[in-house]
C-alpha cells in the first residue's frame, strides 16, 4: 500500500502542476492526510485531521480540493444509505464493495472476484457492456448482532429485518385487534418501512399492513432464523 501511495502522490504533483492548479503545496497536504486515513470520511472529519496535524486550512478549501482529487481520480464520493458525502481513497486498478451497519454506520470494504465475473457474465447475457458499477449491502454488523436483544419490541426493529411475532403485552382487546387484522403468534414478518416515525408497514407473505407506532411498541419480536 505504502508503494501505492508513493505513485498517487508522484501523480498528484505531476497533474496537478500540469494543470496549473493553486494552492499546489497546501493541496499536497490535505492529499498526504487524506492518504493516512483508511476510513471513509467527510470533508469535516479531513478538516479536523489537518487540524490535528498542524495545518490550519479553511472548511471550504478543504471541500475545493476534494472536488479536485475527485475529479482528477485520486478520490471517490459516496452518500451511502442517502446520508452525508464520505469520502474514500480511489486507486487505479483496484475494485471494492461496501457493506453498511444501519445500526452503527459502519463501513466494511470487501472484494469478491466471483461477483466481479458474475456481473460481467450477466451483463454479457444481456448484451450490455458495463462501464462501471458498485454494490452496497445493508445490515448489521457482527458487532452490533452481539448487543442485539434476543426479545425486542417491533418499533425498535430496523428496516428490511425478517422477525418473529412472539409476544403481545397490551390487553385483551388489543390481541384482538392483533387477530382481527391478520397477524399471530409465530408469524414471521419482514420490516418494509420504519423510518424512527410515523406508522410502520410490515408484510407477511405478499400482504403489507400499516402499524401506528404505539401498537408496534406492544408486538415483541426476535430475529427469524431463516
Amino acid at each position: 500500500m505504502k508503494q501505492i501511495h508513493k505513485q498517487e502522490k508522484e501523480q498528484f504533483k505531476k497533474l496537478f502542476k500540469q494543470e496549473h492548479i493553486d494552492n499546489f503545496e497546501d493541496s499536497f497536504n490535505v492529499l498526504e492526510i487524506f492518504l493516512q486515513t483508511e476510513h471513509h470520511v467527510t470533508a469535516e472529519e479531513l478538516f479536523d485531521l489537518l487540524n490535528e496535524n498542524g495545518y490550519q486550512y479553511k472548511l471550504d478549501f478543504v471541500r475545493d480540493t476534494l472536488k479536485l482529487m475527485c475529479r482528477f481520480g485520486f478520490a471517490q464520493k459516496n452518500r451511502f444509505d442517502n446520508g452525508e458525502v464520505r469520502y474514500e481513497h480511489r486507486h487505479l486498478g483496484q475494485h471494492h464493495d461496501h457493506m453498511i451497519c444501519i445500526k452503527c454506520k459502519k463501513i466494511i470494504e470487501f472484494a469478491e472476484n466471483r461477483i466481479e465475473n458474475l456481473q460481467v457474465q450477466i451483463a454479457s447475457a444481456y448484451g450490455f457492456h458495463m462501464l462501471q458499477h458498485k454494490m452496497e449491502i445493508y445490515g448489521i454488523c457482527s458487532e452490533c448482532l452481539k448487543d442485539r436483544l434476543k426479545l425486542m419490541s417491533l418499533v425498535a426493529a430496523k428496516q428490511g429485518e425478517r422477525l418473529v411475532i412472539k409476544d403481545f403485552t397490551g390487553g385483551a382487546g388489543a390481541r384482538i385487534r392483533l387477530l382481527t387484522m391478520g397477524l399471530r403468534f409465530g408469524d414471521e414478518i419482514e420490516v418494509v418501512t420504519n423510518n424512527s416515525k410515523g406508522q410502520l408497514v410490515i408484510a407477511i407473505d405478499y400482504k403489507r399492513f400499516v402499524i401506528g407506532r404505539g401498537f408496534a411498541e406492544k408486538i415483541i419480536v426476535q430475529p427469524s432464523k431463516s
